[in-house]
């Protein structure tokens, strides 16, 4: 009963009733959250769950977790950006349009300050990606995007990103055979600076992904 129960909620519902908590137990500033196992259970869902939802809270910076001593809530005041975004998100059921897009710009912006920057572009991690895809070994899509943003050294784009990516209801999970092609296209004309036709390479990529996303959604 519990794992159909956790398959049922999605994951921003998870992190929702974490931020509901945290409002109705009245938690400050430097307050202590329960522990994992804790609210595994009084969420009823898996602490694999609960440790995901508490990891994109740390990395927009509303929690921090402590070695030894448990996960804290944050000075929020510190990332009022972030909070805004976040709080968008979870309060605009509809925006998932305005969330897909965004997200996409984020990741269009890191595809072109790669190309034109040969330190970026020469990166080991796209050859190490190419051989992993060519050779058939599971690579996710998410892998890909997230490097691209990380190569850039924007610690900021890649909060805000992961954060998009959450939400915009577009599975990044592992690539598929079917696009194979678009990936490595994309790795390569990254790897040769050639910006115009690896952002193409990504546009149909992307138009792959969304499309088995809306697949899986006409055919529940």
């Amino acid at each position: 009963m519990k794992n159909q129960k956790e398959k049922t909620k999605m994951y921003i519902d998870i992190v929702g009733e974490l931020r509901r908590l945290i409002k109705d137990e009245n938690i400050k500033t430097g307050g202590k959250l329960p522990s994992e196992r804790e609210l595994a259970e009084r969420l009823q869902v898996g602490r694999s769950t609960v440790r995901e939802a508490l990891r994109s809270l740390e990395l927009l910076g509303l929690i921090e977790t402590r070695r030894g001593e448990g996960t804290f809530l944050a000075d929020l005041q510190k990332n009022q950006f972030v909070e805004v975004l976040a709080e968008f998100i979870m309060t605009q059921p509809n925006s998932v349009t305005e969330v897909r897009n965004t997200r996409k710009i984020h990741e269009m912006a890191a595809i072109r300050a790669v190309c034109q920057e040969v330190a970026l572009r020469t990166l080991p991690v796209w050859e190490s990606l190419l051989m992993k895809i060519e050779a058939g070994e599971e690579v996710l899509r998410e892998d890909v995007i997230r490097e691209m943003i990380v190569a850039t050294g924007n610690r900021l784009s890649l909060k805000i990103w992961f954060l998009l990516k959450q939400y915009s209801e577009v599975p990044l999970n592992k690539i598929t055979e079917k696009e194979n092609g678009h990936v490595v296209e994309l790795l390569r004309q990254v790897r040769a600076g050639k910006e115009k036709i690896a952002l193409e390479a990504y546009e149909e990529w992307i138009c792959l992904v969304e499309g088995e996303r809306e697949e899986t959604r006409n055919g529940s």
